[in-house]
């Protein structure tokens, strides 16, 4: 990271002889987050067959599930409460230097019927195709919806066991697919350094730090949010389930950091599933589905600090008072919302839907956009963070964490042996 940004600092400051230094760096950390993208459907897909068919040994997996949910929304329920707390203490819509002028309407909204449309796939694989003209020429991509892919694979997986001896050469090929997907993945992820100094360099490149100068309160409480979140409540949730801070966050640092540089948490997806088996010690066959799952719709920042402030400074800046109810909503669609914005790209859907929800105008989303890479950057840090932590907790009161493996007694992370990896 250290060498990123200053390899991004002078291809900023490096005058024009330098360009080919910032387009080096963006088209090796889009590489690099697209190599951990083509790894994400075929990873979950598997993992969550796999899961599901290791589950069924669990006497408590139903338990398991009940109780992850509950630590999604708890956790998000403090993470929000703080973020109310700083915009009603920080009021960074009074002292917002933005011209009202470049207020617009977002291109894309959150809906509450996202949340229906996405559990259902829309085929097979959650697979969708947009077309996009650029230069006069047309383009197709493809994109994937990890929620449905999700859905998808716990029906495949319950189907499987349930038809009992006919379903056991199907998981046994699936079993025998994961740890191939795996392999690959350890081949990627032996590419981190090179990817992380690439990602934290384009963005020294691309955004700077000038934008901020308008948008200082906001941007102060939205980190010192994150901060809180990151560095306070969960270390102490941590301790009161006894578990290390320290050692957590020794443990999860490769996907906490990955997902700062990357500002994607499904390219993060593959990392934090590693780390949390490998160095947290939760039992694979809990964490192919707790963490997927968690990247989808435990969002801590994008879902709860982020929209609840922006929310107050949107009403701040436009006039618009708030009552005790609509600071409900915000709980509630902060707590409620994640899952309706599930499969979604960015944090501008889960800010919209909590405008509309609250009846704010949608084009105070606008006044944000030029400083949310920036912000984005920490959010989907604390994301990540806590897509690891869940797991952890749950499996610790479970009493199925590996204990020595998480004290670093067997820590056989592939960060530490990328040699044998590769």
């Amino acid at each position: 990271m250290i060498a990123g940004v200053a390899l991004g600092l002078l291809a900023r400051e490096g005058g024009p002889g330098l360009p080919w230094l910032g387009e080096t760096l963006r088209m090796t950390g889009q590489i690099f987050v697209q190599l951990l993208k083509t790894l994400v459907p075929p990873l979950v897909f598997t993992a969550i067959i796999a899961s599901i068919a290791a589950l069924r040994d669990l006497e408590n997996a139903a338990k398991l599930v009940t109780r992850t949910l509950f630590w999604f929304a708890f956790t998000a329920l403090i993470a929000v409460t703080i973020g109310i707390a700083l915009g009603l203490m920080i009021q960074p819509g009074l002292h917002a230097g933005v011209d009202a002028a470049v207020a617009q309407a977002p291109s894309s909204s959150g809906s509450w019927l996202d949340f229906l449309k996405g559990l259902v796939p829309a085929n097979f694989l959650g697979l969708t195709a947009s077309t996009s003209l650029s230069e006069g020429k047309a383009a197709t991509a493809l994109s994937f919806n990890v929620l449905q892919i999700i859905v998808a694979a716990i029906a495949v997986g319950a189907a499987a066991v349930r038809v009992g001896a006919p379903g056991e050469p199907f998981l046994a090929f699936n079993a025998s697919a994961l740890v191939i997907f795996r392999r690959l993945l350890r081949w990627v992820i032996a590419l981190t350094p090179i990817g992380s100094a690439a990602l934290i360099g384009d963005a020294a490149v691309r955004y700077g730090w000038d934008a901020l100068s308008t948008l200082g309160a906001f941007a102060s409480a939205i980190y010192l949010g994150l901060a809180i979140v990151l560095f306070v409540v969960y270390p102490v949730l941590l301790a009161a389930n006894g578990l290390n801070p320290l050692r957590f966050f020794a443990a999860a640092w490769p996907a906490i950091q990955l997902g700062f540089v990357s500002r994607s948490s499904i390219g993060t997806l593959p990392v934090t599933e590693e780390v949390t088996e490998n160095a947290l010690g939760v039992p694979r066959a809990y964490a192919a589905f707790a963490v997927p799952l968690g990247a989808t719709t435990k969002m801590d920042g994008c879902a709860a600090i982020y929209p609840a402030i922006s929310a107050i400074f949107v009403a701040q800046f436009f006039g618009v008072p708030l009552h005790l109810p609509d600071y409900g909503l915000i709980v509630f669609v902060s707590v409620i919302g994640s899952a309706a914005t599930a499969g979604l790209t960015g944090a501008t859907v889960m800010l919209t839907l909590t405008l509309s929800t609250l009846g704010l105008p949608l084009e105070g989303a606008g006044l944000l956009l030029a400083i949310d890479p920036i912000l984005d950057m920490g959010r989907t840090a604390v994301n990540v963070a806590g897509q690891a932590l869940v797991p952890a907790i749950v499996a610790k009161r479970a009493g199925i964490l590996d204990l020595a493996r998480f004290h670093g007694g067997e820590n056989q992370t592939p960060f530490r042996e990328l040699s044998a990896a590769a």
